[in-house]
């Protein structure tokens, strides 16, 4: 049953990948300017420029192009940057690697201070433990990205010198170096990604808390924090991983200023780059794997929502 309901999850994954892939490529390809001048310059020569239209295959149809681009992605080919003549998947798979490194630094730091800071406000609400946590999250909330990490970069880097200023991967020599490196940056999107996920999993609590079952496990005995944690989380974690799932998505593609103030080399900072310079393939290779990954983030949120729930599992 589960197998089933993961294989058409993954179909439908598929499908929207598809469609998804059909939008980038028309919008990535409808981009103002002529790209033969935009890439060879004002002063190149009409025999180059058509030279290049050709390399480009810029003179077929828009959907000949497509199916000549889908099936280099296929094969793992996102084609050539029009700005250094690299391949496209030397130039994305270290920042890919690099925003990989952050998100999973990040979301290590994530799950634990949610589950943590959203059962202590469950189970201490309406104490002085449940309203400062409430003012911590709501601070978090109103806090745009950029400003939370210069606020961390000036504590934690020049008034404390406890990690550097700049998150440089290519300079760490070793593991400690890559932590250290790392940890402004992952704790920037950790404090972004929990602050809104602990609100909601602690109001869930407070309503599993208060259910039947719980209060039955109570009066048969059941040591309080057993009871949460086999009883009650399970229960009510189940409507956070749809948030956990955009938090994943956001990890990978969305972290553009983050990576601005540290000086982080990943995806976010490339996207923003190519599209200034109106890299076109490496645009639709960023914004594809993007996709692709907040695609198989609600799969994975839909698929782990139905192994929690029996109901949703018998059905």
């Amino acid at each position: 049953m589960i197998g089933k309901m993961v294989f058409s999850r993954l179909f439908l994954a598929v499908v929207t990948l598809l469609a998804v892939s059909v939008l980038i490529f028309w919008m990535a390809e409808v981009l103002p300017g002529d790209i033969a001048i935009r890439v060879l310059g004002r002063e190149s020569t009409e025999q180059a420029r058509q030279a290049f239209r050709d390399k480009l295959h810029l003179d077929r149809p828009i959907y000949q192009r497509y199916l000549i681009w889908l099936g280099g992605v296929a094969r793992g080919d996102f084609g050539k940057s029009l700005i250094n003549d690299r391949l496209v998947t030397d130039i994305v798979m270290p920042r890919l690697r690099n925003t990989l490194l952050v998100g999973a630094l990040a979301f290590i730091l994530y799950i634990p201070v949610t589950i943590i800071l959203a059962s202590l406000a469950a189970v201490f609400r309406d104490r002085p433990t449940d309203s400062a946590i409430s003012v911590v999250t709501l601070v978090g909330l109103s806090m745009p990205e950029f400003v939370s990490g210069t606020i961390l970069m000036f504590l934690l880097a020049v008034t404390i010198p406890i990690f550097p200023v700049m998150s440089l991967v290519e300079k760490a020599k070793t593991p400690v170096d890559m932590l250290r490196t790392l940890a402004l940056p992952a704790i920037t999107l950790m404090i972004i990604m929990s602050v809104y996920a602990i609100r909601m999993l602690r109001d869930n609590l407070i309503e599993v808390l208060d259910s039947e079952y719980v209060r039955m496990a109570e009066l048969k005995g059941l040591p309080r924090r057993q009871v949460i944690i086999r009883h009650a989380l399970p229960n009510a974690i189940i409507p956070a991983l749809n948030v956990t799932a955009l938090n994943l998505a956001y990890l990978i593609g969305g972290v553009v200023l983050v990576e601005r103030v540290f000086s982080y080399p990943g995806m976010g900072s490339l996207l923003v780059d190519s599209i200034l310079l109106r890299d076109v393939p490496v645009i639709e290779a960023v914004v594809l794997l993007v996709a692709a990954i907040y695609i198989l983030s609600n799969v994975f949120a839909d698929v782990m929502t139905i192994v929690l729930n029996p109901k949703l599992r018998s059905s």
